[in-house]
């Protein structure tokens, strides 16, 4: 018989004898890890207690049976003995399976192996398992599986995956913290747009009834709270979800959560200065740090990180430079004389951007440390200001640690007659088969045109953050139900 038929048996018999196997309330005088703290005074005192969790290790022998209970807090061991709880009772006891939750009262003891327990003098089954732990608690080791069950990934591998959540959480507030503290006001905005904009990505398309009319899911929020700091609230940002119909690698998933947030009067230099401290305030309250390890190699994000211009870079890290190669055609031609891959439906500024990638994935030592690649071209930016010495550059920079792109800054533009011309040139980018340019948005145009202070803008992918925070592989390890393919 199947274990899940075995486990319905179980359960139809505590029906039968009139116990919810499924009771409404629990009772709990202490937790695990409380009860382990003040455990000789328990004993001392002889005080009766109550703990509860779900049963992870059991064996029985005769008359008497020993369990091992895990709530959130810990683990302990508790103790059954026929003669102490009758023969009825006992029954009970062996019709528990690991999996199932129940609640323990009794005194605290040690055994005579030295570990710390509880005799229980009664307990009650709060919750019955169905289905069996996975691989005998001995670890979950598929790792499609552990993905696509996170739930059975907490349970066998809760050591090792449970503190990933916890530092990403704790990233979060650390970024919250921060923002609260210098004035930001956190906001929310639409995920479901009439237009989407703010990124370079393809959307989601979903259909609202009642409407009759087609919504995008928001690649980005980034014009919504642009149209906020023109309606007069001078420091904003939103912590959110956004979503890009694209493919799933290493750092990439369709659903992913994004913090932007804007400064009135700023600049991307004053950017700059709030990533560099805002994250070695993270890495501190996170890590205990400002220097830790990722992947073996040693990061540094104290401030102030390095800045290097994007054409320095790409002309010292590729040989290509890029003020020879001004043409799409020279350009692609140059990649592949350097050996990398060109893909033909993309403008020359989107090969710029694509080369930056490629260059970054290659791990040269002086691209792993904490630093800012500035000053990208015009083709490729079209919501940033431009430069005042150089027209054909903006005032934009990515952040990257360890290798990792995290995000992405501008001095943003504000001149609604200049942004009208750079959507109509996406447009075209667009007509010429770049299905990710952006489209161009009337009524952000109309808040432009009311006016917008200078502006320094930001959005930073907390998932990629948590990547390094936690010294993990993938995106998918730092997301509880990350997307997967079929």
């Amino acid at each position: 018989m199947e274990e899940r038929e075995v486990r319905l048996e179980k359960l139809h018999a505590w029906r039968e004898e009139g116990v919810n196997p499924y009771p409404t309330r629990a009772q709990r005088t202490h937790t695990i890890q409380e009860a382990l703290d003040t455990f000789d005074d328990l004993q001392a005192t002889e005080q009766e207690i109550t703990l509860v969790g779900r049963i992870v290790l059991s064996r029985g022998m005769g008359k008497t049976t020993f369990m091992h209970i895990e709530d959130g807090s810990g683990r302990m061991q508790v103790y059954f003995k026929r003669d102490d709880l009758g023969d009825q009772a006992y029954a009970g006891v062996r019709r528990l399976d690991n999996g199932d939750f129940i609640e323990t009262t009794g005194h605290v003891f040690v055994t005579h192996m030295g570990e710390r327990t509880l005799k229980v003098h009664r307990f009650r089954l709060l919750s019955k398992a169905l289905q069996p732990l996975p691989a005998k608690y001995h670890g979950l080791q598929d790792v499609e599986l552990r993905y696509r069950k996170r739930y059975l990934d907490l349970i066998a591998n809760r050591n090792e995956v449970l503190p990933i959540f916890v530092a990403r959480s704790r990233m979060i507030s650390a970024i919250r913290q921060y923002l609260d503290a210098h004035g930001f006001l956190e906001v929310e905005t639409p995920t479901l747009q009439r237009l989407y904009g703010g990124a370079t990505a393809r959307p989601f398309i979903t259909h609202h009834n009642a409407l009759d009319r087609d919504f995008y899911l928001r690649i980005a929020d980034e014009l919504y709270l642009k149209r906020l700091i023109a309606g007069g609230i001078e420091r904003v940002y939103e912590i959110c979800k956004d979503f890009r119909n694209e493919g799933v690698d290493r750092t990439h998933q369709p659903e992913f959560t994004m913090m932007e947030c804007y400064q009135a009067y700023g600049d991307y230099e004053s950017i700059m200065r709030l990533v560099e401290e805002m994250i070695a305030e993270v890495a501190i309250k996170v890590k205990g740090s400002t220097h830790f390890t990722y992947q073996g190699f040693e990061v540094n994000v104290e401030p102030p990180w390095t800045r290097i211009p994007l054409r320095a870079a790409i002309a010292e890290f590729t040989g290509i430079d890029l003020e020879r190669y001004r043409e799409h055609d020279e350009l692609a031609k140059a990649m592949r004389t350097h050996g990398y891959e060109v893909d033909e439906k993309l403008g020359w500024g989107r090969l710029v951007d694509d080369l930056k990638g490629q260059m970054m994935k290659k791990g040269v030592p002086a691209l792993r440390q904490a630093l800012f690649l500035t000053d990208y071209p015009l083709d490729v930016s079209p919501l940033a200001k431009q430069k005042e010495d150089d027209p054909s550059t903006v005032e934009r920079f990515q952040p990257f640690i360890a290798g990792f792109e995290l995000g992405n800054a501008y001095t943003e533009l504000n001149d609604p007659l200049e942004q009208r011309a750079r959507f109509e040139d996406q447009a075209r980018q667009r007509a010429r088969g770049d299905e990710e340019a952006q489209v161009l948005d009337e009524d952000f145009l109309d808040a432009l045109e009311h006016g917008m202070p200078p502006t320094g803008g930001l959005g930073i992918g907390l998932d990629r953050l948590a990547i390094l925070l936690t010294d993990q592989e993938t995106i998918r390890d730092v997301i509880l139900f990350p997307t997967l393919r079929d």
